[in-house]
């Protein structure tokens, strides 16, 4: 059953609907919000502090063991924070960056062992034959230069489209590096296991296919794919219990996912969703299910535009520990989705409107959220109690 908290819905001056279909909650919501516990409710009075400013629509964030901070710029550079300050100068050796349109310099990851190989990676839009996909490529980072730089995966097909890219990295527990594709604005790829279009892919270190790869072996299937059947993924974050990769995508005019991803399985776009075409209409054959295709886990009818994502684990914020923080574009918000038995069950709107559309979205070393808007004159932001 679902909670009382999800069962209830706050209406005021907007208008609210909600539908549960088994461990799916289809958010029916303009601007509104789910009711919380008490205690969650108080752990939630937060404000963005502005860190830097200056970046240029800032994507990606990670972390150095030394504390210094990379950025990358959707234009193609690749920025660095030092002891709080953005430094004047780019990272050189970053390779050349196909910018334009939701397309460029994308998704960071470190190296699980980066404090001893300094492998960095990156995602980023790439022209060729055809057109542009997304990239991997990794280098070895030291004090402002990557060298050593390769690219270890080359998406297929090249299609001349500017927008889906995905793009977001990410290394699980065991060491394995996967990425969120989009379908590239061809919405019947996803469905075609001969492309990488609209898949989640899962890559050894260095670019090779992992033999337990679910598509292996087949014929007619890239053998990096992961997962497929999602329309546009910009998010993605393991799961604290489990270490399960979840990620969340972009429905059309509705319809926005969270996942969580298994090996092989199909989560159904375009034949199923929540959303409909813009300006109405419905997708295909207007179907929200299917028999071997996947339901998410909660959908957002209309879209919020969800873009960073990760579970909270710190100490900062009580009352948050194991919550799914979700960054929105369209609203210009924090989602804060809490948990119970692994399940969605609570959702908090918080920042709106206060720092433009949302970006990426961090746990630090210091167990503070960290924010990235999406913005020409963006900036790196520290999210703090109010007392």
């Amino acid at each position: 059953m679902a909670s009382a908290a999800v069962r209830s819905c706050l209406f005021s001056r907007f208008f609210c609907r909600r539908y549960i279909h088994g461990p799916l909650l289809v958010l029916m919501t303009a601007l509104s919000m789910l009711l919380l516990s008490p205690t969650l409710s108080a752990a939630s009075r937060v404000q963005a502090v502005e860190v830097v400013s200056g970046l240029a629509f800032p994507w990606s964030l990670v972390f150095l063991p030394d504390g210094e901070m990379l950025v990358s710029e959707r234009s193609g550079s690749l920025r660095r924070i030092v002891d709080g300050q953005l430094l004047p100068r780019p990272v050189r050796g970053v390779p050349k960056v196909a910018a334009g349109g939701q397309g460029g310099l994308l998704g960071l990851a470190l190296h699980p062992q980066f404090a001893e190989n300094h492998w960095l990676y990156f995602a980023y839009a790439a022209a060729g034959e055809g057109g542009y996909s997304t990239h991997v490529g990794r280098g070895k980072y030291r004090d402002g230069v990557l060298s050593e730089v390769q690219t270890i995966f080359r998406a297929t097909p090249k299609v001349n489209t500017r927008h889906h890219y995905g793009g977001h990295l990410i290394f699980d527990r065991q060491g394995y590096l996967f990425l969120t594709l989009g379908d590239k604005g061809r919405r019947e790829l996803a469905q075609d296991l001969r492309n990488h279009a609209g898949s989640v892919i899962r890559l050894h270190d260095d670019g090779r296919v992992p033999a337990d790869n679910p598509f292996v072996g087949q014929a007619g299937a890239a053998p990096e794919i992961w997962s497929y059947g999602h329309r546009n993924q910009q998010g993605a974050a393991l799961h604290p219990q489990t270490g399960q990769l979840w990620t969340h995508e972009h429905g059309p005019q509705g319809g926005d996912e969270v996942n969580a991803i298994r090996a092989g399985a199909n989560y159904g776009w375009p034949v199923i969703t929540y959303g409909e075409e813009y300006g109405g209409g419905r997708v295909g054959d207007g179907l929200t299910a299917r028999t071997g295709m996947e339901q998410p886990l909660l959908a957002w009818v209309p879209s919020i535009a969800p873009s960073g994502m990760t579970f909270y684990t710190g100490n900062r914020y009580p009352g948050w520990q194991g919550n799914l923080l979700v960054g929105a574009l369209k609203f210009q918000l924090l989602v804060r989705l809490g948990m119970q038995d692994g399940k969605l069950v609570e959702l908090e709107r918080l920042l709106q409107g206060e720092i433009g559309r949302i970006r990426d979205v961090q746990q630090g070393p210091d167990g503070y959220v960290w924010l990235l808007n999406d913005e020409a004159d963006g900036g790196l932001y520290r999210l703090e109690t109010v007392q």
